[in-house]
């Protein structure tokens, strides 16, 4: 809360630009007095939590833990361009950073400050694995020679981030990341599509939870306008995780109080107005002119002292710094935990390299053992566990469901050709039968003809089941072997090439076997099964009724036997004994039909489970040991060939292990180190 005197504030507008200048002059007088005493460090006062704190992010930043998808508490700087961005992060640290037209910063800079007890600062980069010493004499020259090597020469961006390590006395203890000022327009040869490049990366940063943004704005424009407020108030609704600097504030006073007391763009943190360094000033003779700016100028003096001042803003930024990783760390152990024991466990899944081929042998034998297990569980006991979710996969179902389906089409085939043209095919075939011999008498020859075109209109469809079982089996056949050899890729492609070329062979046994049971279906008419005769003599019982309505004009033609329902009007113009003979003939192949395609299925039946259970039992494992010993196949050594897949999952879980490891160990310290100080 802003405190101000009701008598100062009255006078507030009655200020000019005289009244400033006045005070500037003033200001300059005073300065060569107040640089003779004793100036406090930014940070006066320090916990000695806060170091190994910042020192385990640090770690775990350099170990770029980031890069497993764990986050880190992180000070996120960013700003429009000519906002002020460098001079506040100049005064944080107390080192020159590169100043020229355009974007300067073209690579996050990772600023890791220290202070130090030493006088002596020591500076270095660390970028591309390497560390490189510098000094506050050349410091602009190497973080520009630095920026060209990951960057380019150009004026183009880089995600890759630049680690400026500064040790100095007298400097707040903080990690900040700097980014690119934010450009709408390119110039000076900076790439088209500056603003969006840019926006990628501050997103990249401000975006996780972990992030507090550090958004730098320019006294002078309206904070609603600015960019990087838009930016931030994207990932951060409720403004909690954004504290605003307001630089400039000697050049541009008027209305300031206002417009960071009245808060419209939600800086949930609050705000800090700072005075910018100015030509050569010294940073002692910056800072004492800040505070004199805002104890003496007429209005920024009512700005409340809490929030003015890089001084102000080292505290404050060292507060929630540390706040933030307090709250963050035991989530960032967990995490850190959580991701170690998934990767090792990922690893020791991960086939072992093997050396020799006897090892080869014991794998390849444990692999056939598994989807013979697996080939018997789905296809002969109908346990599908391992395939729970995966109804393509639960095979006894699937292939009852084919069955009844086969069966059925055979079923409204015959009933569908049953009822047209009652007998008139028969009283045809009976015709053309005939032969000098005994009245009356049905001709085997005639039952066989009608039996011979009835079995050839069903004959396509015992070969397209057999096809498509087959078919069905095939794809189950090569999803099991796939899957338990699925970290051998050169055994993978052996095997697949072994059950195709078995499921052909069987295919092809499958389609002979079905056209010798329709040919001997074709042959002869023979059943021994009781239902026949049942089913004869019972629609036998209607021949006195049938015949009655054919001889009797004066009935209606239509009757019913049992679930036929026929029309006999054409029927009335055919002698008697033959239309009674093409009754019984009827009937007969009526009976007998009902045999016969129950007999086609159930042969099926058989044959289908007999083939499975040999295909499971003998003839796969038979099939993949012949491919994989003939000279395409490659044999057993292939197995010794680790993938290129496997090779680079096995080298990534390494490297990840060992580097969670190393930051499990680095918390692990560091928790030790705090331990010291209690609780």
């Amino acid at each position: 809360m802003v405190l101000v005197d009701p008598s100062s504030a009255s006078k507030q507008t009655t200020y000019s630009s005289s009244d400033s200048d006045e005070y500037s002059s003033v200001v300059d007088k005073t300065v060569s007095v107040t640089l003779n005493h004793h100036q406090p460090p930014l940070i006066s006062t320090y916990n000695d939590r806060i170091r190994p704190l910042l020192n385990c992010i640090d770690k775990l930043r350099h170990l770029k833990v980031m890069q497993e998808g764990i986050q880190l508490p992180t000070i996120v700087v960013v700003g429009d361009q000519s906002s002020g961005k460098s001079s506040v992060l100049e005064s944080l640290a107390r080192i020159s950073l590169p100043r020229a037209q355009g974007i300067c910063t073209r690579v996050p800079l990772i600023m890791r400050l220290q202070d130090h007890s030493d006088p002596h600062p020591q500076l270095h980069l660390e970028y591309h694995d390497k560390i490189v010493a510098t000094d506050e004499s050349r410091i602009e020259e190497d973080i520009m020679a630095a920026t060209d090597e990951i960057a380019g020469n150009g004026k183009g961006i880089s995600h890759t981030p630049l680690t400026l390590i500064v040790k100095k006395q007298g400097v707040p203890d903080l990690t900040m990341v700097d980014l690119p000022g934010i450009t709408r327009v390119p110039v000076h040869g900076q790439p088209e599509d500056i603003y969006e490049q840019i926006s990628a990366i501050i997103n990249e940063y401000i975006t996780p939870e972990e992030s507090i943004i550090l958004n730098v704005l320019s006294a002078s424009v309206d904070f609603s306008t600015c960019e990087s407020i838009r930016m931030s108030q994207r990932v951060d609704v409720s403004g909690q995780r954004t504290l605003a600097v307001v630089t400039k504030a000697d050049r541009n006073p008027d209305g300031l109080l206002e417009k960071v007391t009245a808060n419209d763009v939600n800086i949930g943190l609050g705000y800090i107005c700072v005075r910018n360094r100015v030509g050569n000033e010294s940073y002692e003779e910056a800072r004492v002119k800040e505070a004199k700016l805002f104890e003496s100028h007429p209005l920024l003096r009512l700005v409340d002292k809490s929030m003015v001042g890089i001084p102000v803003l080292a505290d404050k930024l060292v507060e929630i710094q540390s706040t933030i990783i307090s709250k963050c760390l035991p989530d960032i152990v967990k995490k850190i935990n959580d991701k170690l024991t998934g990767y090792v466990s990922e690893l020791n899944k991960l086939p072992r390299k093997m050396s020799s081929v006897a090892e080869a042998m014991t794998v390849f034998m444990r692999i056939m053992s598994s989807v013979k297990e697996s080939l018997k569980k789905i296809l002969i006991r109908g346990e599908f566990e391992e395939y729970e979710h995966v109804k393509s996969m639960h095979c006894t179902a699937r292939l009852s469901e084919m069955l009844n389906q086969y069966s059925a089409k055979l079923q409204l085939t015959d009933e569908s050709q049953q009822n047209v043209d009652f007998l008139m095919e028969e009283i045809q075939v009976l015709e053309e039968t005939k032969a000098i011999g005994l009245p009356n008498f049905l001709p085997r020859t005639a039952f066989l003809t009608v039996l011979n075109k009835k079995v050839n209109g069903i004959s396509p469809m015992p070969v397209e089941f057999v096809e498509k079982l087959w078919n069905y089996i095939e794809e189950v056949l090569i999803t099991v072997l796939i899957r338990h050899s699925e970290n051998y890729p050169p055994l993978q492609s052996s095997m697949k090439r072994a059950a195709q070329s078995l499921i052909g062979k069987i295919k092809d046994v499958s389609i002979s076997r079905v056209m010798e049971m329709v040919e001997m279906e074709k042959i002869t008419d023979y059943t021994c099964n009781p239902e026949y005769t049942v089913m004869w003599n019972k629609l036998m019982a209607h021949e006195e009724a049938f015949m009655e309505v054919v001889t009797d004009h004066s009935k209606p033609s239509k009757i019913e036997i049992e679930w036929l329902k026929v029309d006999v009007k054409h029927l009335r113009e055919h002698g008697v004994n033959v239309v009674k003979q093409a009754f019984d003939m009827k009937m007969r192949m009526i009976a007998y039909w009902k045999i016969v395609l129950r007999r086609m299925v159930d042969c099926m039946a058989l044959h289908m489970l007999f083939s499975i259970q040999n295909l499971v039992n003998r003839d796969m494992e038979s099939e993949i040991v012949n491919e994989l010993m003939t000279p395409h196949g490659g044999g057993i050594e292939r197995m010794l060939e680790e993938s290129p897949v496997v090779a680079g999952k096995r080298e990534k879980l390494n490297r990840s292990v060992k580097l969670l490891r190393e930051s499990k160990d680095s918390v692990a310290k560091m928790l030790d180190q705090i331990s010291i100080y209690g609780d």
